[in-house]
């Protein structure tokens, strides 16, 4: 699905790594190692300096960026809805692609465990936990194939953070999307990823498998982050 070749994009270098469909993928790290950075990298949010980076076997920039923004949608810490009401907001992304008729706004909400009568709620009057399964709505809405996830839960309490948790888990199942997730809890790693991409200094440090990497790291750099 996604290739990097020789990536560098501050603090990144020359990062190379591939991510095949259905991988779901925890990215982790120190703070300022360049974990959001490689993100967005994904949706072009940011373009690497050096090297490059395929998307389905094309050069990323060989797609038009609405369209791979659409495949591959975008999950923020915090929610950033539009104003307006939650129906408002699961339209918007389907309606630039003229598309939204084919849509079950109920469905959306289905999905994230949301009551129908949200749909004319302001998004305003929800609570975190209800703004961020809004926020994942409306982002299935454009019917991705991968979804990219900065610490979704990181603002949320414990327990909206496990629902959460508890959607993601059974979204990524059902609807067999490839998962990329930024998180600082390895608790939530073991549970959501199947693959690991430790990042340190800038470079990609090990790749593995997510129970190999936690219990028996294999370089110094991770040994001494999960000790932190």
């Amino acid at each position: 699905m996604f290739r990097f070749e020789n990536v560098s994009q501050p603090p990144l270098q020359h990062v190379s790594f591939t991510i095949e469909e259905r991988d779901k993928v925890i990215l982790f790290g120190p703070s300022g190692a360049g974990k959001s950075t490689l993100l967005y990298l994904f949706n072009r949010l940011r373009d690497p300096e050096e090297g490059s980076i395929y998307f389905q076997g094309d050069p990323i920039e060989d797609h038009p960026i609405s369209s791979l923004r659409k495949k591959v949608g975008l999950v923020l810490q915090a929610p950033h809805l539009f104003p307006g009401t939650v129906l408002d907001n699961l339209k918007y992304g389907p309606a630039l692609f003229n598309e939204w008729d084919q849509r079950d706004p109920k469905k959306l909400l289905e999905y994230v465990q949301l009551p129908s009568s949200f749909l004319e709620r302001e998004v305003d009057q929800l609570s975190g936990g209800e703004q961020q399964r809004v926020s994942l709505a409306r982002t299935l809405a454009n019917e991705p194939d991968m979804l990219l996830l900065d610490e979704p839960t990181s603002a949320l309490d414990n327990r909206t953070a496990e629902d959460i948790e508890d959607v993601l888990e059974s979204l990524i199942e059902e609807q067999q999307l490839t998962m990329l997730m930024v998180t600082h809890n390895m608790r939530q790693a073991r549970r959501l990823g199947n693959r690991g991409l430790f990042i340190s200094d800038g470079a990609l440090q090990e790749d593995g498998r997510i129970p190999d990497m936690l219990d028996a790291p294999s370089t110094e750099a991770l040994s001494q982050f999960l000790e932190q």
